[in-house]
């Protein structure tokens, strides 16, 4: 389906596309939507789980809602991206997480044929449960090609004897990991640094507090992120970000040579005079002004919710749309992957 995520673009600069070939069919009303659990503070305003009614799936993102629906691989949406010839960026598995605990591994190998037998396109994986995602990239790494040619002969009889120009891992599959503030970036990134890829990136959405990154995400030492991607919150009852958060990824990315991405500032955006605006403070405690103004030396900015497409993407003046040098493509700028002092 064509998607409106700004990061997930074709090579032309047009939609890219979401996939999720991983569905939930509710056992009382038989509606097919998807299923998935919350696992930190960021999920809290998802919106996959807010859709779920809109497929008839009135289900809570939660653990003890699993016995409510039956979840199984839909293979004529597994296959969908084997007859795409264009090049498309896509993002497997939008609706729910690749690597969460429902998801059983042949599932994950069947997917992970598909894009095998797809090098023209793209796929962005993205999830919240990064040990998973290592030890299945780590099990399947052990025997590189043989573990590729073992997957895809169970995905079909002939494809294992494509192998042989197949690299493992997948050098179209990019793998990163969601983080809204330092806890989940000192807990998540360096599981992605430890796992197999061709690219790595973040997701710093929705930024719910400060981030600073470890010199060792992003130096060239060793395995490095690739990309960083940067957001506020939006929908119903989003929270607000302060600037300060942004600029600091921003000038940390620029400073390491890492693409940055700035994807929105969500529901709520500077504005020092609105009547619902609130002051924000760096360490993401707020409060309702009365009538002074935001005192900016303490760290206080004013934001106002203002909605998503009214706040933009706009940080200082310029829209952030780097990509990594994996992805380089017409019109739009990537960071070159030889960076300062790394081996070109």
């Amino acid at each position: 389906m064509t998607t409106k995520i700004e990061w997930a673009r074709n090579p032309d600069g047009s939609a890219g596309e979401t996939w999720n070939p991983i569905r939930a069919r509710n056992k009382v009303t038989g509606g097919v939507g998807h299923f998935c659990v919350r696992v930190s503070d960021g999920c809290k305003r998802c919106y996959a789980a807010r859709m779920q009614r809109r497929f008839n799936n009135p289900i809570r993102y939660a653990a003890q809602d699993r016995k409510l629906v039956d979840i199984f691989l839909d293979e004529k949406v597994l296959m969908r991206p084997l007859r795409w010839r264009q090049p498309r960026t896509i993002f497997p598995c939008s609706m729910t997480d690749l690597f969460g605990e429902w998801v059983p591994d042949e599932w994950i190998d069947r997917i992970f044929a598909v894009m095998a037998l797809s090098p023209q396109h793209t796929f962005q994986v993205l999830t919240k449960r990064p040990e998973r995602m290592r030890a299945y990239m780590t099990a399947r790494s052990q025997g590189n090609a043989e573990a590729v040619r073992v997957m895809l002969t169970a995905f079909h009889a002939r494809a294992g004897k494509w192998c042989k120009s197949i690299v493992w891992p997948l050098p179209n599959v990019w793998l990163g990991v969601s983080v809204e503030d330092q806890a989940t970036a000192d807990a998540r990134i360096p599981l992605l640094l430890a796992t197999p890829a061709a690219v790595r990136f973040v997701s710093y959405e929705p930024a719910l507090g400060p981030v600073l990154l470890d010199p060792a995400w992003i130096v060239p030492f060793g395995p490095t992120l690739d990309w960083v991607i940067y957001g506020g919150e939006s929908g119903p009852g989003a929270r607000p970000m302060h600037p300060d958060w942004a600029r600091s990824a921003r000038d940390q990315c620029a400073d390491a040579g890492v693409a940055f991405f700035f994807k929105q500032w969500g529901r709520w955006a500077p504005a020092a005079r609105h009547p619902k605006r609130v002051f924000v403070y760096r360490d993401g405690g707020m409060d309702i002004p009365d009538y002074r103004v935001a005192e900016s030396d303490h760290g206080e900015v004013a934001m106002a919710p203002v909605g998503k497409k009214r706040a933009g993407r706009v940080l200082d003046g310029r829209v952030h749309d780097e990509m990594p040098a994996a992805f380089a493509r017409a019109g739009l700028p990537s960071v070159p992957t030889a960076r300062a002092g790394a081996p070109a």
